[in-house]
Order: structure tokens, then C-alpha cells, then sequence
């Protein structure tokens, strides 16, 4: 894979998909990018790669499935949705209220099952006479995934590296494939690329995390593990309580209402005091909170 399957991606969501916002700001005296992608369709970039996935297909799936803790579940009930595709996604029982909305809100049929993601997937994976869209571990998802950091370089040509969150992987290495140096970021409690990069290949782990719901994947995807092998990527762990942190910062500087995922970026990024310009993806906005 490499940024062709990228470029090819982009032409294909194009007509379905949102360019959004990328912002220059402040944060605490030093200037950094914010890429909204949290203004995305179905409110997350998932929807990148499920587009791409669907588009991309040998053949138009007649009817799709997945399992999702949320984001992923709602980008394929709204990809299902613009191309007249009926959906089901399976979710497990602690899915935030926020997130099974959206779903439902797409017309995708929602099926609550088993306390994991892992749980929800071994399900859906059983459904028969429907097309299993994987939520990272597929290289169409993750050219989709990609073109978020595309929109970046298009935009800010000067960038110098991604902050992303890190889950299953998908997002991370979709920035890869743009040639754009990678800083992973993942709870401490909830390290599928960390532990894949010790181990040497992917692992389970335990998740337990306030970003679970969209960073809990147990086990990096084997597809987004190759390509950040040979990629330029540093691996950062940041607490639970950084990014709860990061999130508020967020709303009280800027009045961006994100999910905990999307202000991992934020987090580590506030740690550093690296020289240059960073780009850090937002990539969620479905939440159950609500600012005060």
C-alpha cells in the first residue's frame, strides 16, 4: 500500500464526503494545526474509510454488517445510507447512548450484544448473506483513512508531523501512507500499537480506558501493523486524566465538543516541547457529555 491507494480513495468518498476545517491556533503560546475532522459525516473520520471500503468493492455489496463500540458502526450505517445499502451493526451492551443514536439515526439496524467489541464482532462476523466491513483490519479502510491526512498536506504543505489516537490502527496508518512522520497516541491502559511494537507483532492487551468506546480494540489490525512497521511512527502513552483534560481545554479555548478519543492528540502533544508545526487530528465529536 502506499499513497496512490490514498489519492484513489479521496476521488472515490469525494462525492460523499466532507473536506473539513483544518485550523492554525495557539495552545499556551506555541502554534499548532487542528484537523476537524470530528465535523465529518456521521461525526468521526471513520466514514473515510467506510465509504472507500464500499466504493472499492470488486462487487457493490448487496447488504453490509459490522461491529463497532460506535464510530465505525455509525460511518457504515451513513456510507450504507448514501449509496442505498441496507446496514446492521452490532454493538456491545455499554455502547454510549450518543453513538447508538447516530446509528439509528442513519436507518442502519442496531443489535446490541455481549459486555466487548469482541463479543459484538464474533456475531456479526456469523451473519450470512452480508458483506463484513472490518472496523481497521482492511486495506480499503485504511486508504480511506488516509485521506484525512491528505486534506492536511493539500492544506498545509509545511506540516511536519500527525498527532493521531490510536485504536485498532486504522487512522495511524492511513496517515502513514502520506509520507507524513506519525506520533501514535494511545492511553496508558489501552496500548494495542504499543504493546504490537514490543511484541513485534500484534497482541492482545486489556483495555481499560475513559476512551474504550472508541479506542478499545484489544489487538492492533495486522493490515495497519504492516504498514507502520515500515513507516516513521513513535509510539506515546498518555493518561486517562491528561486527556480528560485535553477534552475541556478544548471547549473552554475553542467550543469544540469532542469525545475523549479525539483530544488524545492534544494530550501528548501538550507533554512536548517539540520544535515545528504538528497537525493534530480531532476525530471525534460523538459524545455523551455536555460542556458546562
Amino acid at each position: 500500500m502506499d499513497q496512490e491507494d490514498v489519492a484513489r480513495a479521496a476521488e472515490r468518498i469525494a462525492p460523499y464526503a466532507r473536506w473539513t476545517p483544518l485550523v492554525r491556533v495557539a495552545v499556551e503560546g506555541r502554534e499548532v494545526l487542528l484537523k476537524l475532522d470530528h465535523m465529518q459525516l456521521s461525526g468521526s473520520f471513520k466514514l473515510r474509510g467506510a465509504l472507500n471500503a464500499l466504493l472499492g468493492a470488486d462487487e457493490r455489496p448487496t447488504a453490509v454488517v459490522t461491529a463497532s463500540g460506535g464510530n465505525h458502526g455509525a460511518a457504515v450505517a451513513t456510507a450504507a445510507r448514501l449509496l442505498g445499502i441496507p446496514a446492521t451493526v452490532y454493538v456491545p451492551e455499554s455502547v454510549p447512548a450518543a453513538k447508538a443514536a447516530m446509528i439509528e439515526r442513519q436507518g442502519a439496524r442496531l443489535v446490541r450484544h455481549g459486555v466487548t467489541y469482541a463479543e459484538a464482532a464474533a456475531a456479526a462476523t456469523a451473519v450470512e448473506d452480508a458483506a463484513y466491513l472490518p472496523a481497521f483490519d482492511h486495506p480499503l479502510v485504511v486508504a480511506g483513512q488516509g485521506t484525512c491526512a491528505a486534506e492536511i498536506l493539500a492544506d498545509a504543505p509545511g506540516v511536519e508531523s500527525v498527532f493521531v489516537a490510536v485504536g485498532g490502527g486504522g487512522l495511524a496508518a492511513g496517515t502513514a501512507l502520506n509520507g507524513l512522520p506519525v506520533v501514535a497516541v494511545e492511553p496508558t491502559r489501552c496500548r494495542a500499537l504499543n504493546a504490537a511494537i514490543e511484541a513485534g507483532l500484534p497482541v492482545e492487551t486489556d483495555v481499560d480506558s475513559v476512551t474504550a468506546s472508541a479506542l478499545g480494540a484489544s489487538k492492533l489490525g495486522q493490515v495497519p501493523f504492516e504498514v507502520l512497521s515500515a513507516a516513521k511512527v513513535e509510539s506515546v502513552l498518555v493518561e486517562d486524566s491528561a486527556i480528560v483534560a485535553a477534552r475541556d481545554l478544548l471547549w473552554q479555548e475553542f467550543r469544540l465538543a469532542v469525545e475523549l478519543a479525539a483530544a488524545a492528540p492534544l494530550a501528548a502533544w501538550l507533554q512536548r516541547r517539540d520544535p515545528g508545526l504538528a497537525a493534530l487530528i480531532i476525530c471525534g465529536g460523538n459524545a455523551d457529555w455536555f460542556p458546562a
